[in-house]
């Protein structure tokens, strides 16, 4: 991990920058511990678990979509990130990608204001979503991917 050497106007969004960083390195290490184990995802009609390599693609696509919204809401330069590479080539690509998507995700939120977190909120997903509550999803949805891949590694290993 990096050490962000980024000044921020906001040191809320300062943390959850860093706290974003964390977690996807975090979700990355524990999907390639699955992925290693060949752990088996449950049966479900989500697409994005239809294998490993589509959920690994899903929680790098949704950070670069989190970055992007935010800027185009705010008004800022588009971050300039790169989509996810596609599944067939997401696990030679993974580490490579999220570097790149690390590296752009300090510069693109460095100049916002506190008083722009919670000013005004946005629909999204058929909610309304502030920048500071799209901040804090950021953070959680590669942790709770991570916390449901730990799970199962439990459970399949229990198994065996």
């Amino acid at each position: 991990m990096r050490h962000h050497t980024t000044a921020f106007r906001s040191r809320a969004v300062r943390a959850l920058v860093i706290l974003h960083e964390r977690e996807m390195h975090r979700f990355y290490a524990t999907w390639r511990d699955a992925h290693r184990a060949s752990i088996a995802l449950p049966d479900t009609r989500d697409p994005n678990y239809a294998s490993l390599e589509t959920l690994l693609g899903h929680v790098l696509g949704a950070a670069r979509g989190y970055v992007v919204w935010m800027t185009a809401r705010l008004e800022l330069p588009d971050p300039g990130i790169e989509p996810a590479p596609e599944s067939a080539a997401i696990v030679e690509q993974a580490e490579s990608y999220l570097e790149h998507l690390l590296e752009r995700w300090p510069d693109a939120l460095r100049d916002v204001p506190d008083d722009r977190l919670e000013d005004v909120t946005y629909p999204v997903w058929g909610v309304e979503y502030s920048i500071d509550a799209m901040l804090e999803h950021a953070v959680m949805h590669p942790m709770r991917h991570a916390f449901q891949l730990e799970e199962l590694m439990e459970q399949q290993r229990g198994l065996a």
